[in-house]
This record gives structure tokens, sequence and C-alpha cells, in this order.
């Protein structure tokens, strides 16, 4: 299993970065956003996802671990591949995947190019059940206190890790703030709120 790769990008090709690692071309796919960011020779760093298929070994690649988790997650839902995961993440954010996910609206999801309204209420209703684990599983783990009682500076910073401005993610977070919610339900609840501000 291929997880993470660093060295030097060699090429870049429709969305495809050639990272060579000590001698190695590595073809990793990359969301368009990543993808445009990045100039041959300078030097990179990629968690990755190596989906196995009959005729093929292909790597997806992400700067964090968000993106890597979202995607995974994303393959798990039926009607979505590799490639329409990899769309979805280039047209939203993991905080805008999971805002979405959280108030149960499709809608984010049907404007991605090849997903259809009935893939995208799949993805809505497969996800929400993971959406504690999808956030577990990434940084914001490490930014939540383990104390019952929120903290909601933890909560603030989680937002921002996520992709949320400060202002945006304090103001969410004093929006919905009640005494001795956990951390985690606040972070949800504010994810909600930000969702419905959008």
């Amino acid at each position: 299993m291929i997880s993470a790769l660093r060295g030097q990008v060699l090429a870049l090709r429709n969305g495809t970065c050639t990272v060579d690692v000590q001698g190695v071309g590595y073809a990793v796919h990359l969301t368009d956003g990543h993808f445009r960011s990045l100039s041959v020779g300078s030097s990179i760093t990629l968690i990755t996802s190596l989906v196995v298929r009959e005729d093929s070994l292909t790597l997806y690649g992400f700067e964090g671990t968000e993106g890597l988790e979202i995607f995974e997650a994303f393959l798990g839902v039926s009607g979505v591949g590799p490639r329409s995961a990899l769309a979805i993440l280039s047209q939203l954010s993991p905080a805008e995947v999971l805002s979405a996910v959280v108030s149960e609206d499709d809608a984010p999801f049907r404007k991605v190019p090849g997903i259809g309204p009935k893939t995208a209420k799949h993805i809505v209703l497969q996800l929400s059940g993971k959406l504690n684990a999808l956030v577990a599983e990434s940084h914001v783990k490490t930014s939540l206190p383990s104390s019952l009682k929120a903290s909601p500076d933890a909560v603030v910073t989680a937002l921002v890790g996520l992709g949320w401005n400060e202002k945006a993610a304090t103001d969410a977070v004093s929006a919905v703030r009640a005494p001795d919610v956990e951390s985690a339900e606040l972070l949800r609840l504010a994810l909600a709120y930000l969702a419905g501000a959008r």
C-alpha cells in the first residue's frame, strides 16, 4: 500500500502530477485546485489512496488527511467511484462536504458534473452515519478536548482547520453554543449552522 509520497514534481498533465521519488515517477491524480497550485520542479508531499482495480493501480493524492478520509468515505457510497469522488472534492472543500451532510442537503453534490439527484441523495444518506468517524479520524480530533464539556475555542480551531474563516467559525459557535454540550456535538451544530448560512 502506498499511503504517502514525498518528492519533486516532474510533470503536470490533465489533472495528474508525476512525482519523482528517488528516481521513480508516480502518477497521482489530484483535485483541480491542488493541481493548479503546483509547478514543475517544486517539492511536494502527498497523502495518497491507492485504488486497485483488475486492470489498474491508480494513486489519488491529497494535501491533508481530511481530503483523504472524505475521498475514501465517498468510495463506500453506491454510484460513486474514485473519479467522481475526486470531482466532488474539486468542487467542495472538506468543510463544505461535512456541512452538506450534517444539514442533509444534497444540493451541493448535485452541482458536481456527473453526480445526479439519486447519487447525491445516496451520498447524504450513506455519509450521515459516518460523519462522526470522519471528524474523529481527521486532525479535528486532536483539536477537540477529551472532556465532556465543550471548549468553544477548540471547536473554532477545528472549523478553521476544516477551511472556514475564523470570523465565520466564531459566529457559528456563538450562535449554537449551549451549556453541557460535548465538543463533538457543538462541532456538529456549528457545521449545520454554517451550512444554513451559505
